[in-house]
């Protein structure tokens, strides 16, 4: 017990799994294939509170609206988010997801205008041509994973949008780049041994290193600035490994947060093909053949509702992880400082107390009447608070573009529909979306 609790009688430890659940858990894992099986299950059993423990990894995890309040908001000032040792510190090093403080503050406000509303209307353009770009070599009746060709418009757009560069040319080159440094903040043992040896990750990380340290050079050769990202933070007189840090930062988790999204989109809609025939309908009936713009965007109501069931669904940001500066009590349990604390919302999003059915995909559920009964916070796909993702509306924004585009063109049917949940940066469906598809 912590020492404080036994001052303080009133506030407990949190509840731990003890070894009958934790071999039910061990089980959960390998029937569904992902360690998020063992929270729902540890969630179940122990509430809304609970500690999760292994050798080398403690933390304790906290599930719904008031959680989700308490972390993001409320005490946000007494969490830190930086964890020294973690792969995802050192791969990011100084990356706006990895800092704290000051420090962040300044570098968000550097990077803001790239992501203004006024600065998303012009890059619908650029995810319509980008998005046409790959369709037009997709071969009819052939099976494509969606996952990677969602992954491959995703890259196309933000490096376009985000660095006012063409990433195609180097997409062969860096795809499987891009992909091993998925790899290396992804769940593993290294959680439970920081300093095991990475080995297989140095050339991959060093061709990202040059793409970008040559990006950050040319352009200040060129002396121009703007409003993309390395216009922005060379205004603002960084230096370039800080720079570089930014730019990687994006283009890995950027990237990966909008391409999870839509692949789950594709699996949902191939599951529910009547959803998909609704979605349909109502693109036909606004854009017609025209592409879509911004005009457009707020007519396509009944797709933002699929979208933001699948963000209910399959949240890309399943987890938070947060270590408390002080002792903390929520809900009459002790956080000691320290210690790990996660906040989740793919628990909260499939909370039987706040979402009825919560396994069950409706979109309807979003509906302008039925959403807002919905408890705040409940609803968190993207964070919440003054750290909710700089790139949210960005997402959202290309995730509209991008279905409406695709749907406009043609029919899908999914031909592979046992997949898993991974749990990586992100939850993606593997071993993929495997689709074929008709042009209209």
């Amino acid at each position: 017990m912590h020492f404080m609790a036994a001052l303080y009688p009133d506030v407990v430890d949190p509840p731990a799994p003890d070894g009958k659940l934790g071999w039910q858990a061990l089980q959960a894992i390998r029937h569904h294939r992902t360690p998020l099986a063992a929270l729902e299950l540890f969630h179940r059993e122990l509430g809304d509170v609970f500690q999760m423990g292994l050798t080398g990894f403690k933390a304790t995890v906290l599930v719904g609206p008031a959680a989700n309040r308490f972390v993001l908001v409320d005490q946000r000032q007494q969490f830190q988010w930086r964890m020294p040792g973690d792969p995802i510190t050192r791969l990011l090093r100084q990356g706006l997801l990895v800092i704290d403080g000051e420090q962040h503050a300044s570098l968000r406000q550097a990077m803001t205008p790239a992501f203004h509303k006024r600065m998303l209307t012009g890059y619908i353009q650029a995810m319509t041509r980008h998005t046409d770009r790959l369709t037009a070599a997709w071969p009819a009746d052939h099976p494509l994973d969606m996952l990677d060709q969602i992954r491959r418009v995703s890259l196309l757009i933000l490096v376009d949008t985000m660095f006012g560069v063409d990433f195609g040319p180097d997409m062969d080159r860096l795809y499987p780049a891009v992909l091993r440094s998925l790899n290396y903040i992804g769940p593993g043992p290294w959680l439970l041994w920081p300093a095991m040896p990475r080995w297989g990750y140095r050339r991959a990380l060093q061709q990202l290193d040059d793409y970008l340290f040559t990006l950050i050079r040319t352009r200040r050769a060129t002396g121009q600035t703007g409003d993309d990202v390395p216009g922005l933070l060379i205004e603002a007189g960084l230096d370039d490994d800080l720079i570089r840090d930014q730019l990687f930062t994006l283009l890995i988790a950027g990237h990966d947060t909008g391409t999870a999204l839509l692949a789950w989109v594709m699996y949902l809609l191939g599951r529910h093909p009547e959803v998909m025939a609704r979605a349909q309908a109502e693109v036909d009936t606004v854009l017609g053949t025209q592409p879509p713009t911004a005009a457009h965007l707020p007519e396509l109501v009944y797709l933002e509702q699929v979208i933001n069931e699948t963000l209910r669904l399959y949240p890309p940001l399943h987890l938070g992880l947060r270590r408390p500066t002080a002792d903390l009590e929520f809900q009459g349990h002790w956080l000691p400082a320290g210690q790990r604390v996660m906040y989740s919302p793919y628990l909260t999003h499939r909370h039987p107390a706040y979402w009825p059915n919560p396994h069950q995909f409706d979109p309807d559920r979003f509906s302008p009447e039925r959403r807002r009964q919905y408890t705040p916070y409940a609803f968190v796909p993207f964070g919440g608070g003054p750290r909710t993702c700089l790139g949210a509306a960005f997402a959202r924004v290309e995730a509209k573009v991008i279905l409406a585009r695709f749907l406009q063109q043609f029919t899908f049917t999914l031909i592979q529909p046992d997949v898993h949940l991974h749990m990586g940066v992100t939850v993606e469906p593997r071993p993929g979306v495997l689709m074929t598809i008709q042009p209209h």
